[in-house]
């Protein structure tokens, strides 16, 4: 029996002190773990960003030095390879950061989304950062209409949580999320701290990680329960 595995993150990779080059944090590098290949196939899909070159050039260059063989689905201006064989080819698929609003209608549009499914339940490795967080859960607080915040609530939903993301440096996230959990707009949530990520295996939560030892940084499980909003905190480690 496949594992399906999501790595649902505020992070994945990290500086190096040299301008815009990053290294694969412990985040990914668990994402790879979970693959259980040698060599795993990494596919990046950054639709999010409209497919920005240099952010994709960014992350092959990230991963020049770890033992992977990179690819990439572009979807702009029209796809670069069938997008259910190059998603089928992947053991890991990393989505990147930008606008899920934007993401899931070109997602749907192309068929990434029925592919993506099939993928991970195959047992394909799926994860992202922000935006490719939020995608694989119900949905959650986004930016992608503009300054002021605004729910998406027509996400994927392969986890059955609302999601939110960069918990802990932009300052609407964290009560918007409350909000929209406590009206029941959104299900039962999850979040992250910036370089932060939540394992799922399957759709429970399984493990918290972080790309930065010893940090504060953690994630959360936002809840509503006697007319109040819960949030717990979980450290990095085994969820229990």
């Amino acid at each position: 029996m496949n594992h399906r595995w999501i790595v649902a993150s505020s992070g994945g990779f990290v500086g190096t002190g040299l301008w815009g080059v990053m290294r694969p944090g412990r985040i990914f590098q668990r994402a790879l773990e979970l693959s259980a290949k040698d060599r795993p196939r990494v596919l990046f899909i950054l639709t999010a960003s409209g497919d920005d070159p240099q952010y994709l050039a960014a992350m092959y260059s990230a991963l020049s030095e770890t033992p992977c063989d990179v690819d990439h689905l572009a979807l702009f201006p029209q796809p670069n390879r069938p997008v259910a064989e190059a998603i089928a080819d992947a053991d890991v698929v990393w989505v990147g950061g930008g606008s899920v609003a934007n993401l899931l209608a070109l997602w749907r549009l192309h068929g990434v989304d029925t592919a993506l499914r099939t993928a991970w339940e195959s047992g394909t490795v799926l994860g992202g950062v922000s935006a490719g967080s939020i995608c694989w859960h119900v949905g959650g607080p986004t930016d992608s209409f503009g300054k002021q915040l605004q729910p998406v609530t027509d996400a994927l939903a392969f986890l059955p949580y609302g999601n939110g993301v960069h918990y802990d440096s932009e300052e609407q996230r964290r009560p918007l999320l409350h909000e929209l959990v406590s009206t029941g707009v959104l299900p039962v949530s999850y979040a992250t701290d910036d370089r932060v990520a939540i394992v799922y295996r399957g759709t429970e939560p399984v493990e918290v990680i972080s790309d930065v030892p010893d940090s504060p940084a953690a994630a959360y499980r936002v809840s509503f329960e006697a007319s109040t909003v819960v949030e717990e905190r979980l450290a990095p480690g085994p969820i229990t």
